[in-house]
């Protein structure tokens, strides 16, 4: 994976091969942050990346200035990675290791972007508890999204606070705001 944008931009990293993880491929994360450039300033928004695997997701929003960014992820050696990767490149990462739907029923903390990319192979009624906790426990600012990336074979449009999906190759992002 590399970064595409920013401060690191075109740094690659390879996480180790024994992950359980699937990261957004890079045709995907250009799509979605040519999208969210257009609707934010990065250096002034606080992000929430759930089933954070690789922390992927996470370096792009720090390698463009982001400061406030949370990873969730209930894999160690996916933490762990996370940790060693934000320490080298100096990037402003907390990391948390927890199941993200406890984190969710638990945190209190609104967030700008809440990124959730959990395994492909979730029923819908998984799915749909992510943001069912978001909106619940009002984790979202004001002006905040919530982006859940899945499978083009699921379908997300029925949920809650459903707003549109975008389609890239086999991946979708649903935002829901």
């Amino acid at each position: 994976m590399r970064i595409i944008s920013g401060l690191y931009k075109g740094r690659r990293i390879t996480a180790p091969k024994k992950l359980p993880v699937r990261p957004t491929t890079d045709m995907a994360k250009e799509a979605l942050f040519n999208i969210l450039n257009n609707q934010y300033y990065f250096d002034d928004i606080s992000v929430l990346d759930l089933f954070s695997g690789t922390g992927n997701i996470s370096y792009e929003f720090a390698s463009r200035g982001t400061e406030q960014i949370t990873s969730v992820d209930d894999n160690y050696g996916c933490i762990k990675f996370i940790n060693e990767t934000a320490e080298a490149f100096k990037m402003s990462i907390s990391t948390i290791k927890s199941d993200v739907f406890k984190f969710l029923e638990k945190s209190k903390h609104k967030h700008t972007i809440i990124f959730a990319d959990p395994p492909y192979d979730f029923e819908v009624e998984t799915f749909s508890k992510i943001p069912q906790l978001v909106f619940q426990n009002e984790l979202l600012e004001e002006e905040g999204v919530l982006i859940v990336e899945h499978s083009k074979h699921t379908d997300l449009s029925h949920l809650d606070h459903y707003s549109h999906s975008k389609s890239y190759g086999g991946n979708m992002f649903s935002f829901f705001g």
